[in-house]
């Protein structure tokens, strides 16, 4: 039996490959009949970070500043999203409808994107990859690959420098 694709996982980041790499969910949701789930995770504050804040700064209002800069950023990154959908969909067309639903997670980015496979049952994730390696050609981002190493469904990894009719 071939393998059925209703629903797929799209984790945007909303960086410059963005825009080719829905297109290609959209494609794929399109030829299989499938819906797409778009989610963004923010990863949290590092140790680093947190103890770096707690130095200058109160426990209890730096949790503060912290919960409420978080709540801030998810709420404008929820308005980003749908609105680079909108745009990406023009909200009329006969695509609109492949959009299921979009949500700003927390998390480690890889593991959230695995434990959202298992939620939202999809059946494949589509995603970009970044190259930070002067060797960058010969190797996939590490949350791409991090993904590819875990899923238990097949990952589309689209190249940071998709063909131009993409964009």
């Amino acid at each position: 039996m071939l393998p059925q694709i209703k629903k797929i996982l799209y984790p945007a980041d909303l960086g410059e490959q963005s825009r080719p790499v829905l297109r290609y969910a959209i494609s794929m949701a399109q030829k299989y009949g499938a819906t797409i789930r778009i989610i963004h995770v923010l990863e949290p504050l590092g140790t680093v970070g947190a103890a770096l804040l707690e130095t200058y700064i109160p426990r209890d209002m730096a949790e503060k500043m912290h919960t409420d800069a978080i709540n801030e950023v998810r709420s404008k990154m929820q308005q980003r999203l749908e609105a680079f959908c909108a745009e990406e969909l023009h909200t009329t067309s006969a695509e609109s409808h492949l959009i299921d639903s979009i949500a700003v997670l927390d998390g480690s980015v890889a593991q959230t994107i695995v434990e959202q496979v298992k939620e939202s049952g999809a059946d494949m994730i589509i995603m970009g990859t970044h190259n930070y390696s002067v060797l960058g050609e010969f190797f996939i981002g590490s949350v791409a690959r991090r993904v590819t190493q875990i899923s238990q469904i097949p990952v589309l990894v689209v190249p940071m420098h998709v063909n131009k009719t993409f964009e």
